[in-house]
């Protein structure tokens, strides 16, 4: 296949190379039919397929002042029809679609079975459309929670952002539709994100912002990945040749297809010469400077067709697996959407046992707030998807509840943005008559969305307005929150419960219905840490920047990392989540008592539970050494169900690399000898078991300069013994003499090695020689 595609790659012209590698239109690839190749369609999103008739079908309106018509467009922006089997929120500019849960609340089901189920049945809907590239998922990390898109993302963390993307994409792929992992890389936020310079130290780019595409790439392979908007580091992403070429192909060993995100490249020459395959969409001024690069000899023959090959492939790939006459499944779709969201759903907070509601104890429910009729399921944006069918909280709750209880219904807020006086008092006055209130409140509608961030943390004025109006009559009250990410809450201690929902897609209703009813057990745990306080976020105080650079000044300290290593104490820890039953641990063990270079270790831990699901999550605390590390990172994690009494052992796989950090002086990972900690946990902050294993690793030395401390050179051992040598050669001493005297004044000699040697010590030696001395010191062993 591979010489077929070169033949005809050699008859091609340089003009049906530039359009192979542009797109046609907004969502297409070229079609060449004169050497047999048909275009692709691709479309948004990460939870759901945004498939716009007039776009991709009609091909018009492809011009960008309609593109950005649809990003714009509000999650809000819907209208209410009766159709078959029920209600459904329908969005104007595209086909309806199962809208599962957002990245954000997704994650925090932990569960990488369920989630390729999701990619399947994605997989089916676009089969169904002609869709051969669905673009997503997205894994950019959550590092602040202002970021416009973090409800498309999935965490703070890059094992969980890695882990669950493999899962969506493994089910999408092996349904034979292609993902574009995206946004390759470091675009953390929405301000001015086509123009910010994301600067990043070398250790934090590694360890976080890009090991969550490395995991994602070794664990399921996508057909493609998209580069982002941002710069990194003072250049362009989609013209990053150490980005997309030294890191990403040559140390990843990634041989899909890069292509950009929309209008996302400034230099298309040099974006292709960085290793961006496919510029998208079609626009003329990138097509007319391509062709004359490669016109003026600036493109070389073997990168071009390096790109057209894999472009080539990637069309196969798609024309491979299609099937056409696909139906997709929309009942049982949003069953799983259902499914999907009730293991997703967090319960923050319990007081009193307050949840699940009992009808001896419960028997009148008051429901209010907007969105228990008008739910907010959902952020705004290029993802944004039309819901094929939509659960109303207020209609599951009268459904679940049936008979057993009495359910009233006040609004309270009728409008977002002003706080309605007389809806206040009913809803007041409907708590006050009712054993318990359930208010449903979220923050501004269309606040999250693309190319632009958050102003605050908070739920909408009129919603907190209506929590602190019912809890002065009503001590009863749960609140069930929707929003993109992380929000304060003042207002926790008037509430006795809180069951977050962050945008949970078209079956939420059902969830929340089925959780606070005890139809279901809450088992979703958080994957972001929840603050006091916006200004306690890691990122606050260099957020969002200066002069066009965002200086990434909490490093590797970034969510759950922050908060260890500076002893706070944050409203709710990263991976947190209550249960209606309660969990032991036990037993926790490993396959070896040491582990040496290249060696994996299997973690058990046994894990006994009433009944329901346990998130079981494991962190590793690496021994004092020359680089700062955290208080404790997650390494792995598992899902277990387990029936009434039962106990099941968890085993989880640790990897060499698992142990190792980035060294920037060295430019590589190193492992440092010594005794690890593993801690099975409940959360970052509960600990449940923990237990050793030593380490066996080669040890490390980085190059010494002249100029470096007598003190750093005895740190080196190989190094050390060169320079004594030298030194020996010039003063004919005994060399344990030479040893002895420079390990007893290192201590008091401050600077640097050759003022040391040949000033305080009087050892007539040359710049030159002392250099040559120090060579090869960078690694040994």
């Amino acid at each position: 296949m591979k010489r077929e595609f070169q033949a005809i790659i050699a008859a091609m012209t340089a003009e049906e190379k530039v359009a192979l590698l542009s797109g046609s239109g907004l969502w297409r690839t070229a079609r060449l039919p004169q050497h047999g190749i048909e275009d692709i369609v691709m479309t948004d999103g990460t939870y759901g397929v945004r498939y716009s008739t007039s776009q991709i079908e009609q091909g018009e309106n492809w011009n960008i002042t309609d593109f950005l018509a649809v990003i714009g467009q509000s999650a809000g922006d819907v209208e209410q029809e009766e159709q078959k089997g029920g209600s459904e929120a329908l969005f104007s500019k595209s086909k309806p679609a199962t809208c599962f849960p957002n990245g954000s609340t997704l994650a925090c089901s932990w569960d990488s079975d369920l989630v390729y189920k999701m990619g399947e049945a994605l997989a089916k809907e676009c089969q169904e459309m002609g869709v051969g590239i669905l673009l997503g998922p997205g894994i950019n990390i959550r590092r602040t929670p202002l970021a416009g898109r973090g409800y498309e993302y999935y965490s703070e963390d890059p094992v969980v952002s890695g882990d669950i993307a493999a899962a969506l994409i493994n089910g999408l792929q092996d349904g034979g539709v292609g993902a574009s992992l995206k946004h390759f890389a470091a675009n953390n936020s929405e301000f001015r994100r086509t123009e910010m310079d994301s600067v990043i130290e070398k250790r934090a780019l590694r360890e976080i912002y890009l090991s969550g595409f490395k995991r994602a790439i070794d664990k399921s392979n996508p057909w493609t990945v998209m580069s982002s908007y941002n710069r990194l580091n003072g250049v362009q992403t989609s013209q990053d040749p150490w980005l997309l070429t030294e890191v990403l192909r040559n140390e990843w060993q990634y041989d899909g297809l890069v292509m950009s995100d929309w209008y996302g490249i400034k230099d298309r020459p040099t974006s292709l010469l960085a290793g961006n395959d496919l510029a998208m969409p079609e626009t003329q001024r990138d097509k007319q400077e391509l062709l004359q690069a490669i016109e003026q000899g600036e493109i070389p023959a073997e990168v071009l067709d390096t790109a057209c090959l894999r472009m080539l492939t990637l069309i196969d790939k798609v024309q491979q697996h299609r099937k056409p006459g696909t139906q997709a499944d929309y009942q049982r779709h949003h069953q799983l959407a259902q499914q999907l969201a009730a293991e997703s759903l967090v319960l923050l907070k319990n007081e009193d046992n307050i949840l699940p509601l009992q009808p001896n104890k419960q028997r009148t429910v008051a429901v209010l707030g907007k969105p228990a009729q008008e739910p907010v399921i959902q952020g705004s944006g290029c993802a944004t998807t039309v819901p094929y069918m939509l659960d109303r909280p207020l209609d599951e709750i009268f459904d679940v509840a049936g008979s057993d209880f009495n359910i009233d219904y006040a609004i309270g807020t009728p409008e977002d943005n002003v706080i309605d006086e007389q809806a206040l008092a009913l809803a007041v006055d409907t708590a006050k008559n009712a054993d318990v209130a359930v208010v449903f409140v979220s923050t501004a509608i269309g606040e999250d969305g693309e190319n632009g961030d958050r102003k605050d943390l908070n739920i909408l004025p009129s919603h907190e307005a209506l929590i602190r109006a019912v809890a002065r009559q009503q001590p009863n009250l749960v609140v069930v929150l929707a929003n993109s990410d992380a929000v304060v809450m003042p207002w926790l201690s008037d509430c006795k419960a809180v069951l977050e929902t962050f945008f949970a897609g078209q079956g939420m209703g059902r969830a929340v219905a089925d959780i606070i009813f005890g139809r279901a057990n809450p088992c979703g745990k958080l994957t972001v840490t929840v603050p006091n306080t916006l200004e306690e976020t890691p990122a606050w105080l260099s957020y969002p920047g200066e002069d066009l650079r965002h200086h990434y000044s909490e490093g590797l300290f970034v969510g759950y990392r922050y908060y260890d290593r500076r002893k706070l104490v944050p409203q709710f820890p990263f991976g947190f989540g209550l249960s209606y039953t309660t969990f032991s641990y036990a037993n926790l063990t490993t396959s070896a008592a040491q582990l040496e270079e290249g060696q994996s270790l299997t973690v058990n831990v046994e894990v006994t539970k009433v009944a329901g699901k346990e998130v079981v999550q494991l962190y590793l605390s690496a021994p004092s050494g020359e680089l700062l590390r955290e208080e404790r990172a997650l390494k792995a994690f598992a899902k277990v169900h387990l029936e009434p009494g039962e106990t099941k052992t968890v085993s989880m796989v640790l990897n060499w690399q698992d142990f190792a950090c980035f060294h920037p002086g060295m430019a590589d990972w190193v492992v440092n000898a010594g005794e690890y900690q593993l801690h099975a946990a409940r959360s970052s902050r509960d600990i449940a078991i923990s237990t050793t294993v030593n380490v066996l690793a080669q040890p490390f030395y980085l190059s010494l300069r002249t100029d470096n401390s007598l003190q750093q050179l005895l740190n080196n051992p190989p190094a050390f013994d060169r320079v004594v040598k030298l030194l020996v050669s010039k003063n004919n001493l005994p060399e344990s003499l030479v040893r002895e005297k420079l390990i007893a004044v290192a201590p008091d000699l401050f600077c640097g090695l050759f003022i040391a040697l040949t000033e305080f010590l009087a050892i007539d030696i040359t710049r030159q020689e002392l250099a040559s001395a120090l060579q090869g010191s960078k690694a040994e062993g």
